[in-house]
């Protein structure tokens, strides 16, 4: 797909740049910096911007920049760590906005295309088709039941808007990865747009249960799932798990990959106790963890 360039023209006004700083007292800090710019993408004309959460993720100044070069203080207005979208706000009104679609509308092979923010103005725009629709898990305890991938890498910075052919938004981008061959990864628009009410409302999801949450980077193997890195001071570190252990049971449910392991743990709310069954060292280990609240620990 070639966006027609009207397309492009009209939505590239509700494309902002994000600048965050974020004091190095802040867990994030560690990796993912103290000074980060991302994309967003203005969704009301009262000033809320849409976009991925570890850009703002603890940032105690934020500034959202128009393509002309206004510039407006932001707020976080909400978060929600299970999808890893944040909403922000400015105190603007009439702003250009983009129009929210229906990612459920998609289907593997239907053009579309990014807008992101490479700078405080410049803008750039790549196109691509849809490569597929399903499930992804990543290392930081973090799963979409329902990912899109897409052929277009991302022109810029991350938490721009996807556009269908139409030029209706409906995703966020995430990522690129690169595994076999490259492509972009997007938030289907309907983490925002399902729960739109909640989040401006309440700054969260008030009607999904908060997940336990431990604090570990992981990587599935062949037997189990191994533990590469812990969040310093979360639940996980505290309790005595270990960088290298591999666990193979939660709640001595045995665990053949990073899902069964999500899947097992969310069954549970934070606050509540869940015992690991590790391999260390050769040795059989058990290690009971008093789960966390993400969002209260990355406050």
């Amino acid at each position: 797909m070639n966006a027609p360039t009207h397309l492009l023209k009209d939505r590239l006004p509700a494309t902002v740049s994000l600048h965050a700083q974020i004091p190095s007292s802040h867990p994030s800090s560690r990796t993912l910096g103290q000074e980060r710019m991302g994309s967003g993408a203005v969704v009301s004309p009262e000033g809320h911007i849409l976009t991925v959460n570890y850009v703002v993720l603890g940032a105690k100044s934020l500034s959202a920049t128009l393509p002309e070069g206004r510039r407006y203080p932001a707020t976080i207005a909400a978060q929600d760590f299970d999808t890893g979208i944040a909403v922000l706000k400015v105190e603007a009104q009439g702003l250009p906005c983009a129009t929210l679609g229906s990612s459920r509308d998609l289907k593997v092979g239907d053009p579309c295309f990014i807008v992101a923010s490479i700078g405080y103005a410049e803008r750039r725009a790549a196109t691509g088709h849809v490569t597929e629709l399903g499930p992804f898990d990543a290392h930081w305890e973090y799963m979409l039941d329902r990912a899109i991938r897409l052929t277009a890498q991302n022109p810029g910075l991350g938490g721009g808007p996807l556009f269908d052919q139409r030029g209706q938004m409906v995703g966020v981008i995430s990522l690129n990865i690169n595994e076999i061959a490259a492509y972009s990864l997007a938030i289907p628009i309907e983490a925002f747009r399902d729960y739109q009410q909640e989040l401006l409302e309440f700054g969260r999801i008030m009607s999904r249960p908060r997940r336990a949450w431990v604090g570990m980077y992981s990587q599935p193997l062949d037997e189990g799932v191994l533990i590469w890195s812990l969040v310093p001071k979360a639940p996980a570190e505290t309790a005595g798990l270990r960088k290298g252990d591999v666990v193979l049971a939660l709640n001595y449910r045995n665990i053949s990959s990073r899902v069964d392991l999500y899947r097992e743990l969310w069954k549970h709310r934070p606050g509540e106790k869940v015992v690991f069954t590790v391999l260390r060292n050769q040795e059989v280990r058990y290690v009971e963890v008093t789960s966390g609240d993400r969002a209260a620990f990355y406050r």
